[in-house]
């Protein structure tokens, strides 16, 4: 439509202005794109959380999966562009003079473009993070204790916007995103972290729970892309457009198509209710040490320390179903390491060490 194209013509201006500006802090802005990586959920925030607060812990992997499959929905729904692909397909300028967009590694995403992924996941995890860390502050009830709180809350809400705007500026930079989308990103992760503030029927969710949700939301997902299919829908309809506009085959990553991020959050989903629920859980997380700073800071280096390890691990892309069962396969350990098998080792490890010194 008329107004959209000029929506992005707006926006390609911005995007320039940025590039030509903002030169000297492109390492900061690629920087803060990787910030905002939805994937750094499970490898930083969770294994920090979830030791300090396992009720937190539990409420960031559930906001960023439910956050990331209404995420997927919204962009097969609106077939947002790119605009790294947009300008050069788009019939509005004049003699075929479309505007040059410089491309970087980070650029070449290959799902639609509205609302953006890295900044709802981002705004999702922040939200919860700072809502997390005021609910602390809240129950003091002296006078002075209230100023700190007003305080606490002004600096740390600062902290979010800060994140959340450089995130966006960033994802705008490298032309990956439209400034509207990343706009749309920031308040749809809001909204669905705060719904999440008023569920707490996840804390107590069964093996099986995690398996029924598992369940319905890829059955939801593959089934409404198969509808759309058979209406002759295409919504892999970006995945060619990313292939033939990006400035650097190498640039193109299957993992960042649209079913790569359903299945690497499905895992994630499903890694955290197996570990939850399992013995290993329940013997180190909820025994005598789980309650000792000494054990949750193991656990916390332990954790990060091992998660790094799991970027060694390359999941083979030459078959692409093969790709997905795999990233399923590494993402649900991810979480069943930090939640389970860590803690577990930790308490084993103190409890001999126990033994001896008695």
């Amino acid at each position: 439509s008329i107004k959209m194209d000029l929506l992005h013509s707006n926006g390609v201006l911005i995007i320039q202005h940025l590039q030509r500006d903002y030169r000297a802090y492109q390492d900061f802005l690629n920087f803060m794109s990787h910030v905002g990586d939805p994937r750094n959920i499970f490898s930083i925030y969770f294994p920090l959380w979830f030791q300090l607060n396992q009720v937190v812990g539990t409420k960031m992997i559930w906001v960023a999966v439910i956050g990331d499959w209404f995420n997927l929905i919204f962009k097969w729904i609106l077939f947002g562009h790119r605009p790294y692909w947009w300008v050069q397909e788009t019939m509005i300028y004049p003699n075929q003079s479309s505007p040059c967009l410089e491309q970087f590694p980070i650029t070449c995403e290959t799902g639609p473009g509205s609302p953006s992924g890295h900044a709802m996941g981002s705004s999702c995890v922040w939200y919860v993070m700072v809502t997390a860390a005021l609910s602390y502050t809240v129950r003091w009830k002296d006078k002075s204790a209230v100023t700190l709180h007003r305080l606490t809350w002004s600096f740390l809400w600062s902290i979010f916007w800060i994140i959340q705007i450089s995130v966006c500026i960033s994802r705008v930079f490298i032309a990956t995103h439209f400034p509207h989308q990343v706009i749309l990103g920031v308040f749809a992760g809001i909204l669905v972290a705060a719904a999440f503030e008023h569920t707490p029927a996840i804390q107590t969710a069964s093996l099986r729970m995690y398996i029924k949700t598992n369940l319905f939301l890829f059955i939801f997902a593959l089934g409404f892309y198969l509808v759309l299919k058979l209406l002759d829908i295409d919504l892999l309809w970006s995945v060619p457009k990313a292939k033939k506009w990006c400035a650097n085959p190498d640039w193109i990553n299957i993992d960042t198509t649209p079913f790569a991020g359903l299945v690497r959050n499905l895992g994630a989903l499903f890694g955290l209710g197996l570990g939850i629920n399992s013995e290993m859980f329940i013997t180190s997380c909820k025994g005598k040490n789980s309650c000792k700073i000494s054990f949750r800071v193991l656990c916390i280096a332990a954790s990060l320390a091992t998660l790094q390890l799991y970027n060694f691990i390359k999941i083979p892309t030459h078959t692409e179903y093969l790709f997905y069962i795999f990233s399923f396969c590494k993402s649900a350990a991810m979480p069943l390491t930090v939640v389970a098998l860590v803690p577990y080792c930790v308490h084993s490890l103190m409890r001999t060490t126990e033994k001896k010194l008695n």
